[in-house]
């Protein structure tokens, strides 16, 4: 599914470049923050924020729903904040040095380009885009500007994260020829969305350039399920592990994807509930299995190279070598200490002030949505597609 970016998302994504910031920024100097999208996830982010004791002011909140604008408000750094139903509220406040996007999918893009192209730092929530063709836009308005952006791939600044990637491309493992990927989540169980007080929702502004239709419970909760707003566990959860894979492995694209997925479960929804996939890289197989009435497991990826394997998840990783006994593995391990969104969200406050690049640059996250949109081209296309399609 495409949707047409707005004019002044075309007009910056064209070439125009935007204004940096011209502040400068003391060592205490608080920065001033708009909120887009003020949903759980920008309660997780906020909630990070709050975590790298960097002083910030929430100056302004854009959510099509009154009361998640009235949740961000309650925070301290929030109280005298102004909220809006519409973003562009937001972009236009000249005392705002970034923005934080939250929103579904279908916003992304939009969202981000008029962000760079109103002289806002932008943090942007993965999945970056939406579509394929989308990628282009976003890197053109980033590059034509002389904003700072991050991309919510927080694993990029996740301590044991990293050392795991240093790990690999050391050569700690020799040749690596598989990596493994899984994710298991239960919808059923874990998470019974709260009712929608339709009558305090802007539900023409949440379809944005989605196609007309009823307002619907399921969708504006579990948006990621369907194909007009979300991409499924592809553009959610394996975006994640497939950036980790892409990092470590010195790769930003597949050549080939392959992927059964069905609706086994959930099926109102339209992306699949359970999925098995494969992705070939230049020297390297990249699997990934899922389902969403599961979560015996969680989520993680296993690198498996000729001397050893490197397991590694968000509680930490461990290495096991070919060429010991069995009572001595792991050789390696390491626990994680805090979620890796705080020290994320810190790498981006202090590229605002540095004007640095971040630790999730912009192509970064391109490259990370790109193989789940491959992924789900697989799917649509019978289970098989060539990359780049022939």
């Amino acid at each position: 599914m495409t949707h047409m970016l707005d004019r002044r998302s075309f007009l910056v994504a064209g070439g125009l470049t935007a204004l940096a910031s011209t502040r400068v920024f003391g060592a205490n100097d608080r920065l001033r923050i708009g909120v887009i999208g003020a949903g759980g996830r920008m309660r997780q982010l906020l909630n990070s924020a709050e975590n790298t004791g960097v002083p910030f002011e929430i100056v302004s909140v854009s959510d099509v729903y009154a009361p998640r604008r009235e949740e961000v408000k309650s925070r301290p750094s929030a109280a005298s904040a102004t909220t809006f139903v519409d973003y562009n509220a937001v972009l236009d406040d000249k005392s705002i040095d970034a923005v934080i996007i939250a929103t579904p999918d279908h916003w992304h893009v939009r969202i981000a380009v008029a962000a760079l192209a109103a002289g806002k730092d932008v943090y942007l929530e993965k999945p970056v885009t939406h579509t394929l063709e989308e990628g282009e836009a976003l890197q053109k308005s980033v590059r034509s500007s002389r904003q700072i952006l991050q991309c919510g791939m927080q694993q990029r600044s996740w301590p044991h994260f990293r050392n795991a990637v240093d790990l690999i491309q050391g050569g700690a493992l020799g040749q690596v020829t598989q990596v493994r990927t899984y994710w298991w989540q239960n919808y059923g169980s874990s998470w019974v969305p709260k009712p929608v007080d339709v009558a305090q929702l802007d539900w023409k502004q949440w379809l944005g350039g989605a196609p007309d239709q009823p307002f619907s419970q399921e969708k504006y909760h579990r948006w990621r399920w369907f194909w007009s707003f979300g991409g499924g566990a592809m553009t959610d959860l394996f975006t994640h592990w497939i950036d980790v894979a892409q990092w470590a492995m010195k790769a930003d694209q597949p050549t080939m994807a392959l992927m059964l997925g069905d609706k086994y479960v959930f099926k109102e929804w339209e992306c699949p509930d359970t999925i098995q996939a494969a992705f070939r890289y230049p020297g390297v197989d990249v699997v990934y299995e899922g389902m969403m009435s599961s979560s015996i497991d969680d989520g993680g990826l296993e690198f498996r190279g000729t001397e050893a394997t490197l397991k590694v998840n968000r509680a930490g990783m461990s290495v096991f070598h070919e060429n010991v006994k069995a009572d001595q593995n792991p050789v390696l391990k390491e626990d994680s200490f805090e979620d890796g969104t705080t020290p994320h969200m810190a790498n981006f406050f202090d590229c605002i002030k540095t004007r640095k690049e971040t630790n999730a640059p912009v192509e970064t996250g391109i490259a990370a949505a790109r193989a789940g949109h491959i992924g789900n081209l697989a799917y649509h296309r019978g289970g098989m597609t060539p990359w780049p399609i022939k």
